[in-house]
């Protein structure tokens, strides 16, 4: 257990154990789900308030998904974030942490790897940027971190697009990467569920809370779903391009089969009366008087010529060529 007491916005004090709450300013009690899956013993020791199984159980489900939920001695949410390997692969692997909130008491019950944590922790610790006096401001700093490193994975997603739409529209090179993009057109729908999920749980909580969130605070939040609303439409708007893509991609290679078919049916229909032509005196009767004349041969060749040229020119004139 990581106990980090806020006296003030200057006072930021990192404590190993706690034997009673302070008489005043803000405790955080953060949890890892696999080190301590007793923890409720230990909030109901220091708060005075049981929490329910049903939550404790939910706590401790890493695929659990977002949502929020209250008793009369707190309120709960959940809430997924990304797991670190997913800044690696752009696998959007995401886990659940659970948040409860009490009057001067935020509890968390995370991962061990949460990064997000780790990095507000250390933030608080080192005075950087705001520190919170209250747990809803402190949860929604934790909050706002985790949705940051969704927004964070836009820009190699984009760079990673605009990758396979040079490769799906480049003529000399074909594209055969297709279970790559379909995976990622799954995955894009997936970081799309999961903002959804994140969206509701947010809203539902703050709809229903019985916390008093002033007016700065309210603000927060709601830029707080505002960002969540971005990646959820980035989402969106990335499985709109990927089906537009393959959709040309199509396209283009019907408009090249279809020019290949064209130059092969104009080149057929050149060679089909020549090739009468030729059928005719490659016939084998004892007679032809036309054979014996000095010039048929070069009438014969010139006349073919000028055909297959008319019947160029006639192709061109109609644009089919």
């Amino acid at each position: 257990m990581n106990i980090l007491h806020i006296r003030s916005r200057s006072e930021v004090e990192p404590l190993e154990r706690l034997e009673h709450l302070p008489t005043e300013g803000l405790v955080w009690l953060d949890f890892v789900r696999e080190e301590n899956p007793a923890w409720a013993e230990e909030v109901r020791r220091l708060t005075g308030f049981p929490i329910h199984e049903g939550h404790q159980r939910d706590s401790l489900n890493t695929e659990h998904p977002s949502y929020s939920d209250s008793t009369s001695d707190y309120e709960m949410v959940v809430f997924r974030s990304l797991a670190p390997e997913s800044d690696r692969d752009q696998s959007f692997t995401s886990r659940a942490s659970a948040f409860f909130v009490f009057e001067r008491v935020l509890v968390s019950v995370r991962p061990a790897d949460s990064r997000s944590i780790q990095a507000v922790r250390g933030r608080l610790l080192n005075r950087q940027g705001r520190v919170p006096l209250r747990p809803v401001g402190l949860m929604h700093l934790i909050l706002s971190n985790m949705v940051d490193r969704f927004l964070s994975m836009r820009e190699p997603l984009t760079v990673q697009l605009e990758d396979w739409r040079r490769d799906l529209l480049d003529p000399n090179h074909p594209f055969d990467d297709w279970l790559a993009l379909m995976n990622y057109r799954s995955r894009l729908r997936q970081l799309e569920l999961l903002c959804e999920g994140q969206e509701d749980a947010i809203t539902v909580w703050r709809d229903n809370t019985d916390i008093e969130i002033d007016d700065h605070l309210a603000v927060r939040y709601n830029d707080l779903l505002e960002h969540i609303r971005r990646v959820m439409k980035f989402a969106t708007d990335q499985q709109n391009e990927v089906e537009a893509l393959v959709q040309l991609h199509f396209s283009a290679v019907a408009h090249r089969t279809n020019e290949i078919v064209r130059v092969l049916t104009v080149i057929s229909a050149i060679f089909l009366p020549l090739t009468v032509i030729v059928g005719v005196f490659g016939m084998n009767f004892e007679y032809m008087p036309e054979l014996a004349w000095r010039y048929s041969y070069f009438v014969v060749l010139g006349g073919m010529a000028a055909l297959a040229i008319g019947l160029l020119v006639l192709f061109r004139v109609k644009k089919w060529i």
